[in-house]
Order: structure tokens, then sequence, then C-alpha cells
């Protein structure tokens, strides 16, 4: 690839990855102000993936173009993304928090990143860079500050690495499919939806909503407008651009990309919740993203690759 096609792919990338985390980083603030006037997390986040779905379905039926042998010979995949990258992530992560604090669930699924390395490694032979080693223990350091941590338990640990499983199985698939990145996002999101909704009808996953109004920082808005934000932002856009993110930057690089979801997170709760971040998740952001550019330095260099076809983005 000539150096200013990979220079614009490159840069284009990173700007899919961030509005992919920001989006994400969206969905803890804005299920808040629902959960708060009783709403369960699991009817929460299946409003998401619905309303997503619902979003995004039609336009990657669109983006097939009448393809339909691609699709049936990556059913398989569109399966697995929904199942796990999509309801898995979610159910485990939300049945991790009912054993353990939010921080420690959220720091072993941010775990990852870690997980796709020793993955493409395993699968494709692709030997991390110590620059890459040392950036993801950097950034490890720094979610450590970010997310404050305090007591775990072995089962909210158990469902965490679950949820770790499930986001794993994102940054992979999203590099490593032929099928078009609206395709993948409006399949996975039906098959995650229906997941869930299957989760609720056998009580496995509690659903009770309410449409009292949602108050966010003493502002007060319909019940619909975080519903329909929640499908949208955090999840429509999300996942579409995360996608399009993996196929630029491949799988490695976007997952330490995205753990800049967790300063979104932050950024959204301190600007609609007004929960003021603490000077040390300060500290640990900046070495977050300090992890993620010595990562990149790592990742810009020839990967040793034996026996295998080298990571690429198609």
């Amino acid at each position: 690839m000539p150096p200013t096609a990979h220079g614009t792919r490159l840069a284009s990338g990173l700007t899919f990855a961030l509005v992919s985390s920001v989006s994400f980083g969206t969905s803890g603030t804005l299920a808040r102000g629902l959960l708060d006037t009783g709403w369960s997390p699991g009817a929460a986040t299946l409003v998401r993936v619905l309303v997503a779905a619902l979003i995004v379905a039609p336009a990657g039926l669109i983006a097939l173009r009448g393809q339909w042998r691609l699709l049936r010979a990556n059913l398989g995949v569109v399966l697995l993304y929904g199942v796990l990258a999509v309801a898995g992530a979610q159910f485990c992560y939300f049945a991790a928090v009912q054993y353990m604090q939010v921080g420690p669930a959220l720091l072993i699924e941010y775990t990852a990143p870690a997980a796709v390395v020793l993955w493409m490694w395993f699968r494709h032979r692709q030997r991390p860079t110590g620059l890459t080693i040392g950036g993801a223990a950097l950034a490890g350091v720094g979610l450590l500050l970010v997310l404050n941590l305090g007591a775990v338990s072995p089962a909210g640990v158990a469902w965490a690495l679950g949820a770790m499983v499930g986001a794993a199985t994102y940054f992979v698939l999203s590099a490593d499919t032929a099928l078009p990145p609206l395709t993948l996002a409006g399949g996975g999101l039906l098959v995650g939806a229906a997941t869930l909704g299957t989760l609720g009808a056998i009580g496995l996953l509690p659903m009770t909503a309410s449409t009292a109004d949602a108050v966010y920082n003493d502002r007060t808005v319909a019940f619909w407008v975080p519903v329909l934000a929640l499908g949208v932002v955090s999840a429509a856009v999300a996942y579409t651009t995360g996608i399009a993110a993996a196929r630029r930057l491949g799988s490695r690089l976007a997952s330490f990309v995205a753990l800049t979801e967790v300063l979104a997170a932050i950024l959204a709760a301190w600007l609609v919740l007004g929960e003021v971040p603490r000077p040390i998740q300060l500290l640990g952001g900046i070495l977050v993203v300090a992890g993620v550019v010595v990562v990149r330095l790592g990742e810009a260099r020839p990967v040793e690759v034996v026996g295998a076809v080298p990571e690429l983005a198609p």
C-alpha cells in the first residue's frame, strides 16, 4: 500500500475507533437515568440492542448488494458475533456486577486487548513486539488508576472473564470477515437481541422497565430520550464505527485504542451526571493514552510471522 494511502487508512481507522469508544462510553451514563427509575440492566440492554438492530439491519442488507452467498458463507461468523460479542459480553458483564463493583468488573473485561494479542500470536503466529507488550502494560496500569479498584469475588471474576471473551471476540471478528461492516453489525445486533430476549423469557435475565422520566444531574427528560440515545449512539454508531476501525487498524491496535472508552465513560459521567473524576483517575487516563501510542509504535514495525499469513485489515 502506498505511504499516502496507508496514512489515510490509519487516520480514518483511528477516527472511527475514537468515535466508537466515545459512543460506547456514553452507555453507562445514559443507562443510569433509566436504572434509577426502575429499569433492570437486562431490559435496558435489550432495548439498546433492539433499537440499534432495527436501525442497522436494513442498512446492512443494502450494503450486502444482493450478495446472499457471501452472507450464507459467513452465517456462522454473524451468529458467533451476535451471541458472544453482543449478547454474551453484555450478559456476563451485568452478571459480574452482581458480585463485584463496576470498576473491577470493567477492568477485567478490558483485559481483552491482551487476549487479542495472545490469540493473534497463537492463531496466526504474530509475535507481539516489545513496544506492544510495554504499551499494554502501561495501559493496564492506567486502567488500574482510572477504575480505582475495590474488592473482588471469585464468581464476579468468572463472569467478568466471560465478558472479556465477548469483548475479544468483538475485535477479532470485526477485523477478520469479508462481510461489509454494516452487514456484520446489523446481523450481529439482531442475533444479540434475540439471544437477550430469550434469556429474559426463560428468567435468566430480569426484565423490568418504567415509563417514568429519567433524571440526569437534576435535569428531567422523557424516558424515550435515553432509550433512543442508547440504541442510536451507544449501540448503532458504536458497533458500526468499531467494525470499520478494526478493518483499518487490525484487531490488536483497534482493541487498544478502544481502551479510551473508559475515559469517555468517565467524561460522560462528569458532564451529564456531575461525577467529577479524581486526580488519580486523570493520571490513569494519561497513562492509558500513552499506552495506546506505544502500542501503535509497536504495531508500526514489521511483525514476525512464522508459517502463517500476516494480519490484514480488509
